[in-house]
């Protein structure tokens, strides 16, 4: 478990990072700064649910994703797979029972949001942190339309306002229209960039 002390906020972006890329470096300092977050939690998962084909080793994507994740408030964990939890409300079920008085933030890409419907206890995801959306091309329309989004659409921060995101209680979200970058990690293996 990295350090973490009452009175932090720290955002939690999860995902396979298979493999990780300048795209989730850009959201993560993006987050940081839209979101007032002390420090930011790459949660490497053993695996994603939602996907057939399993990702690259463990190891292999801690490590590329610690040799391209450089920030001082930035660590790159493996969080899920020490617990042994598989799916993301199991996993901040654990984190704030270990974590007193650490405020944490779920962080994801607006993709993430459009999807959120079909995840294990999504409702105890949303009821339990706040959550900071960030776009992601060709997802901004799906992601503000989604189920989720439609179902939580009063607990909702304005992304003007998304410096307040990391004090609000759950349930809350925020989407934020930040720069971005088209790189994706499936566009990455399908050129043979990453080795599995």
């Amino acid at each position: 478990m990295p350090y973490a002390r009452p009175g932090q906020v720290i955002g939690l972006l999860g995902g396979s990072f298979d493999p990780a890329h300048g795209g989730h470096v850009h959201i993560t300092l993006e987050a940081m700064k839209r979101f007032g977050l002390t420090r930011v939690w790459w949660l490497v998962s053993p695996g994603n649910p939602l996907k057939a084909r399993g990702p690259a080793p463990l190891d292999q994507r801690m490590a590329r994703a610690r040799a391209l994740m450089d920030h001082p408030r930035v660590t790159v964990t493996d969080i899920e797979a020490a617990l042994g939890t598989r799916y993301t409300a199991q996993t901040l079920k654990r984190l704030q029972a270990r974590c007193p008085g650490v405020r944490f933030v779920w962080l994801m890409g607006a993709d993430n949001l459009a999807q959120l419907h079909r995840w294990q206890d999504w409702h105890d995801i949303m009821q339990s942190v706040p959550v900071g959306v960030l776009a992601r091309p060709g997802d901004r329309i799906s992601a503000r339309t989604s189920p989720a989004a439609r179902r939580y659409r009063s607990c909702r921060i304005a992304g003007h306002a998304s410096h307040l995101l990391a004090r609000a209680e759950a349930p809350a979200w925020c989407f934020v229209n930040v720069p971005m970058r088209s790189q994706s990690s499936s566009a990455i293996r399908a050129a043979g960039g990453w080795t599995d």
